[in-house]
């Protein structure tokens, strides 16, 4: 009620905040994924842990994209690539363990799989959020004009 009263120019940090925070919190969940496969922490009593996956596997793959790509998530540093990679790794991991189970992700257990997918999807496609690596690096390259400076005759053209 509060915010839909309330148009751009009121709450100009909110949508990249939240963006911003969505980037993190999916990335940290990611990360404790990997930490099961390579290290076996986070497992419930109830699992057994057989030690690490061979070296190479495709178990093993999957932990190591899970725990550096989650940190590369979690920082903002090479997003979209990053992001590409481990929604390909999400679509991968469904249709292989939780789609031959059953259609619905629901009675397969992908629910988590078919969600990270898409966040990282979204991530691919709208980049990592002004609070990010990215967005320091980018602003460290292409740094704005102070404001009330004459524009440069490249942006004069444009507008």
């Amino acid at each position: 009620m509060i915010f839909s009263q309330m148009d751009e120019t009121q709450r100009p940090g909110w949508p990249g905040a939240i963006h911003s925070l969505l980037r993190v919190i999916t990335g940290a969940l990611f990360i404790q994924h990997g930490v099961q496969k390579l290290f076996g922490l986070l497992v419930s009593a109830s699992q057994t842990w057989n030690g690490p996956p061979p070296v190479f596997s495709q178990f093993w793959f999957a932990g190591v994209l899970e725990v550096f790509g989650g940190i590369l998530i979690v920082l903002g540093l090479f997003t979209r690539p990053v992001a590409f990679l481990l929604s390909g790794e999400m679509a991968v991991a469904y249709f292989q363990a939780h789609f031959p189970r059953n259609f619905w992700p629901v009675l397969n257990g992908g629910e988590n799989v078919v969600l990270f997918c898409f966040v990282f999807l979204y991530l691919f496609v709208t980049g990592a959020g002004p609070y990010s690596v990215d967005a320091f690096l980018r602003t460290r390259r292409h740094p704005r004009p102070a404001t009330g400076s004459r524009p440069l005759a490249r942006e004069r053209q444009m507008t």
